[in-house]
């Protein structure tokens, strides 16, 4: 079945790569836009186009701000060869991420000790291991990570009590609530908009988000004051990623836009939706990611031709940009993993790595079985990063979510079904 969907897949690249050509860009009008990923984005539409002759793609390609493999391939079929330009990167006002790459890493290491003993049932050792990740880790959620396993190794509440007083929200902070029967933290937030749209902004416009973004990382912005001119209720994704960056992230904000739509989905699949969007786009739906997902729920274009033709319509890759669209098209991608898979963890694992990758991972041996301080190492022993981290935030924001759309539910008890293959996935019964 996989195989064919697969197939299916392949086909509809082929057969409908042309339907999402439809619109048409000229030099001048890409050129003028802003040095952005998006773009780039433009750029790789632009040199797809049959029109487009080889100087323009010589002269285009020096105004893109990151090369990825769709991009180089778009301009070695323009002129022969993969582009060799050097790229200037957009000005950007912040400090690098080189210290807090090398934070992460060291801290990293000592957490992953800390889970080989574990593995050896060497406890006290894990603890050590794990005390030390703490001290080294800055980033909040990598603290409370620590802090989490250092309960679980040594049952010392003292931790618990230290995680409660986060300002972050994850996995980590939910279950210590959880396991205290505690609340969950107030910093959670709907914000209620009333102004429906803003003239100056187009929401589904990826070049007016760049432009946002511009104002966004420049020294002297005001945040608070760059908030309320996105305030819209179809901005709501921009008004609310910089309300947290101007609070310095002590409040998590997590709106439920498109309700017209949203509120004829069943209660579960509203909440995976809003889940996803949330960790993909933070709800902006003019979204475009460096390998050109694209829109609220980060579609890539072999995807959008696929869905295209099983929907059987035509469809232009910048329509995915409509949210209403990008919703239409996840929840019938959502139908097909939901065919496989019944837990939200394992159904992030596959919109983020693939239905593949996540079948081989929990049908491998010893990974989301029965056993000590399981489900949370198979959680943790990932080899792939961004699918592991991915999978706990969107978890987090679903059960959020779930208790925000009006049904109660806890994190802790629904981790624990991860150890049972008759409520999470078809694969291993």
């Amino acid at each position: 079945m996989i195989l064919k969907h697969l197939i299916a897949i392949a086909v509809g690249v082929v057969l409908f790569s042309a339907m999402a050509e439809a619109k048409h860009f000229s030099y001048a009008e890409v050129h003028r836009m802003p040095k952005s990923v998006e773009k780039d984005y433009y750029i790789w539409r632009f040199l797809r186009q049959p029109s487009t002759t080889a100087a323009e793609a010589r002269a285009i390609i020096k105004e893109a701000s990151h090369y990825n493999k769709k991009l180089k391939e778009a301009y070695r079929r323009r002129t022969g060869s993969y582009p060799t330009a050097k790229l200037i990167p957009p000005k950007r006002h912040y400090t690098t991420d080189r210290d807090k790459w090398k934070n992460r890493a060291q801290g990293n290491y000592s957490f992953k000790k800390g889970l080989a003993m574990v593995q050896r049932k060497q406890l006290k050792r894990a603890a050590s291991f794990f005390h030390a990740a703490l001290r080294i880790y800055k980033e909040r959620r990598e603290k409370d990570k620590a802090l989490f396993w250092l309960y679980l190794v040594t049952k010392d509440g003292e931790f618990l009590t230290e995680l409660k007083r986060s300002n972050d929200i994850n996995i980590y902070t939910l279950m210590a609530a959880d396991i205290t029967h505690d609340k969950y933290p107030k910093a959670i937030i709907t914000p209620k908009v009333h102004k429906k749209s803003l003239w100056s902004i187009d929401a589904t416009d990826p070049i007016d988000w760049a432009k946002v973004k511009q104002k966004l990382f420049s020294p002297d912005v005001d945040l608070k004051e760059l908030a309320e001119d996105c305030k819209s209720q179809e901005t709501i994704g921009m008004h609310t990623y910089i309300k947290e960056r101007a609070c310095n992230y002590q409040k998590a904000y997590f709106p439920m836009p498109y309700r017209d739509l949203m509120k004829h989905y069943p209660i579960e699949r509203q909440a995976l939706i809003y889940a996803i969007a949330r960790q993909e786009s933070r709800f902006i739906p003019a979204s475009v990611s460096r390998s050109f997902a694209l829109g609220l729920m980060q579609f890539m274009p072999f995807l959008i031709d696929h869905v295209s033709k099983q929907l059987g319509e035509k469809i232009d890759y910048d329509d995915i940009f409509d949210p209403y669209k990008a919703i239409e098209y996840a929840n019938y991608h959502l139908d097909y993993l939901n065919s496989y898979l019944y837990h939200p963890l394992f159904i992030a694992y596959a919109y983020n790595g693939g239905i593949g990758f996540t079948k081989r991972l929990i049908t491998k041996k010893g990974f989301f079985r029965p056993g000590p301080f399981e489900p949370y190492l198979s959680m943790e022993r990932m080899k792939n990063v961004e699918a592991r981290e991915y999978g706990k935030k969107v978890l987090t924001n679903y059960v959020i979510y779930m208790n925000k759309l009006g049904k109660p539910m806890r994190l802790l008890p629904f981790i624990q079904t991860l150890t049972d293959p008759y409520m999470t996935d078809r694969f291993r019964k």
